[in-house]
């Protein structure tokens, strides 16, 4: 007696969101955005949002060399359009995991930069009560849970807040990120592993950025792209510019749609470049040369700035503005955070535990 063959839905990888892009010097408005749901609103929003990141980001930047940073400066250049895009989805209701090179991800989901500002100079009126000096906090009210380091670490939380939020019936999606380097541990197969195999509303984005510290893509995998290793899960996997906020914005939208019903996690790779050092004390060296000059080609602000302005939605004095005012509302969050107090030492070992 022959046994019959059980037919099973295979997952896919896509990879073309990124070879399908247009040229540097072409248009996107190929890519509708009305068709993404958005609006013009919805799009200076995130053109703000990504120069409002740009700006924390040249902030930290300049408080380290200052020396007033607590620990290390670490920069999400280069970054803005995964950030803001992936986070966009993002209801008020739904977790966000994000990783040290986010910001974006945590100015999108309601994150104030005074807030972020507090944490980062170390004083007690910020979320770790100056115990901590880069983004390892917790926001309770936005559903926001800071990096953890090891950075890998992060993905069985947000699987298990996966979980608990199946369980307490929420309807929640929640959005981890990783990096090239950080997918190379057992939590990253163990959490997503779990994740597929209960179909759990989870989003786990590879934010590849071709160096783990110093470490390049070919020493690190040898299969062609990290997005392979969804097919070994059984879930669907999606290459993505990094670099193109909508395309980025559109990948994710449909991973948040597909959590949403039910059927289960989604891997991403967004492919970018990370256009400093490891942190600011690296002054990355073991970059081939000009690598940098490729990639300042693609920066994520000036391909969105011309799609906005070849749309006839944004304009110079715009472009002035909104860079006026998120370079206020940074020194602003610098200037409070500077003069507010220390933590007292008394404090140091309070709230390890519970209590």
């Amino acid at each position: 007696m022959k046994s019959k063959s059980v037919k099973k839905n295979k997952p896919t990888v896509k990879r073309n969101s990124v070879k399908s892009q247009p040229k540097m010097n072409e248009s996107k408005s190929s890519l509708s955005y009305r068709a993404l749901g958005l609006t013009p609103d919805d799009l200076l929003r995130m053109y703000r949002l990504m120069k409002l990141t740009r700006q924390f980001d040249q902030g930290i930047i300049r408080l380290y060399r200052q020396n007033k940073m607590i620990g290390g400066a670490y920069s999400g250049w280069g970054n803005e359009a995964t950030a803001v895009g992936s986070a966009y989805p993002l209801l008020p209701h739904d977790y966000l995991y994000p990783m040290h090179r986010d910001i974006g991800a945590h100015f999108t989901k309601g994150q104030s930069a005074k807030v972020l500002m507090l944490n980062h100079l170390a004083r007690a009126e910020g979320p770790t009560r100056g115990v901590d000096g880069t983004g390892h906090y917790y926001d309770k009210n936005l559903r926001i849970v800071g990096n953890i380091s090891h950075l890998a670490a992060m993905i069985p939380q947000a699987v298990g807040t996966a979980l608990a939020s199946v369980k307490k019936k929420e309807n929640a999606v929640v959005i981890n990120y990783v990096g090239d380097g950080g997918m190379n541990v057992g939590e990253f197969h163990e959490g997503l592993n779990m994740a597929a195999v209960w179909k759990l509303p989870f989003i786990l984005i590879i934010e590849n950025n071709q160096y783990a510290y110093s470490t390049p893509n070919t020493l690190q995998f040898a299969c062609e792209s990290p997005v392979d290793r969804a097919l070994g899960y059984g879930i669907p996997g999606v290459k993505v510019d990094g670099t193109d906020i909508l395309e980025v914005y559109r990948v994710c939208k449909e991973a948040f749609e597909r959590a949403r019903r039910g059927e289960g996690p989604t891997l991403i790779e967004s492919v970018t470049m990370r256009m400093r050092g490891h942190a600011e004390h690296d002054g990355h060296e073991y970059y081939p040369p000009g690598i940098l000059e490729k990639w300042e080609k693609k920066d994520p602000i000036m391909q969105f700035e011309k799609f906005l302005k070849s749309e006839k939605l944004l304009t110079d004095k715009m472009i002035e503005d909104i860079d006026t005012s998120t370079k206020q509302e940074i020194d602003e969050a610098i200037e409070y955070a500077d003069k507010a107090p220390w933590p007292e030492p008394s404090q140091a070992a309070t709230w390890v535990y519970a209590e």
